[in-house]
C-alpha cells in the first residue's frame, strides 16, 4: 500500500526543481559556482536550485544554452557568463532573448561575446540584431535543404529503377508464359499427330 502511494505521489514531485547542488558545481547558501569546470553545452547541468540568487558559469567551454534553462530562477540576481566560446547562430537566440529581458542593473551580458561565426566574432551577444543571428542560420538551413533534396533525388531514382526492373520482369514473364503456352500447344498437336499415325494402320486394316 505504501509503495502504491509513493507511485501516486511521484508525478506530483517529479516536476519540481531539485534543491540539490548540481554535479560538478559547488554551492554555498543560494550561490551556485560552476565556473572553471570545463563544462560544455552537453555537460551543463539541466537545472539549478530554485532559490539560486547567484550563478557562476564563466570560464567554461559553453557554446550555447538549452532553451528555458534560466526561466524558473526567479530569485536570480547575478549571473557570470564570460569566458565562454559562444556560437552566435540559431542556438544563441535563447541566450540573447534572456539577456534582453534582464534589468540594466544585472550585468550578465558583460563578456558574453561571440566566438563564431567569423563575421560576428567579438560582438556582444546582447547587442546582436535578430537579422544578424538569422542570417548566420541560413547556412545551416541551406545545408539541410540541400541534403534533403539530394536524398529525395536518390529516392526518386531508386523508385524509378525499381519500376523499370518490375516492368522488365513482367515483360520477361509474359514472354516466357507465351513460349511455355506455345510449347504446350505444339506438344499437344504433336501428340495428336502421333496418335493418328499410330492408329492409322488399324483403321486401314479394319476397312
Amino acid at each position: 500500500m505504501k509503495g502504491f502511494l509513493l507511485l501516486c505521489l511521484l508525478p506530483l514531485f517529479g516536476g519540481q526543481r531539485s534543491s540539490a547542488c548540481p554535479h560538478l558545481c559547488s554551492c554555498h547558501h543560494n550561490q551556485v559556482d560552476c565556473s572553471r569546470r570545463s563544462l560544455t553545452s552537453s555537460s551543463l547541468p539541466t537545472s539549478f536550485p530554485a532559490g539560486t540568487t547567484s550563478l557562476h558559469l564563466h570560464d567554461n567551454r559553453l557554446t550555447s544554452f538549452p532553451n528555458g534553462l534560466l526561466d524558473d530562477l526567479t530569485s536570480l540576481r547575478s549571473v557570470s557568463l564570460h569566458g565562454n566560446p559562444w556560437e552566435c547562430d540559431c542556438s544563441v537566440l535563447y541566450l540573447r532573448a534572456w539577456l534582453l529581458r534582464q534589468p540594466p542593473a544585472l550585468t550578465s551580458h558583460l563578456g558574453v561575446n561571440c566566438s563564431s561565426p567569423l563575421g560576428l566574432r567579438g560582438r556582444l551577444v546582447v547587442y546582436l540584431t535578430e537579422k544578424e543571428v538569422l542570417e548566420s542560420c541560413h547556412y545551416w538551413y541551406w545545408d539541410l535543404a540541400l541534403v534533403s533534396q539530394v536524398c529525395l533525388f536518390v529516392f526518386v531514382l531508386l523508385q524509378a529503377a525499381l519500376l523499370v526492373a518490375l516492368i522488365l520482369f513482367l515483360k520477361r514473364f509474359e514472354r516466357l508464359s507465351k513460349e511455355a503456352r506455345r510449347t504446350r500447344e505444339e506438344n499437344l498437336t504433336a501428340g495428336e499427330s502421333l496418335r493418328e499415325n499410330v492408329y492409322a494402320p488399324f483403321k486401314d486394316s479394319s476397312i
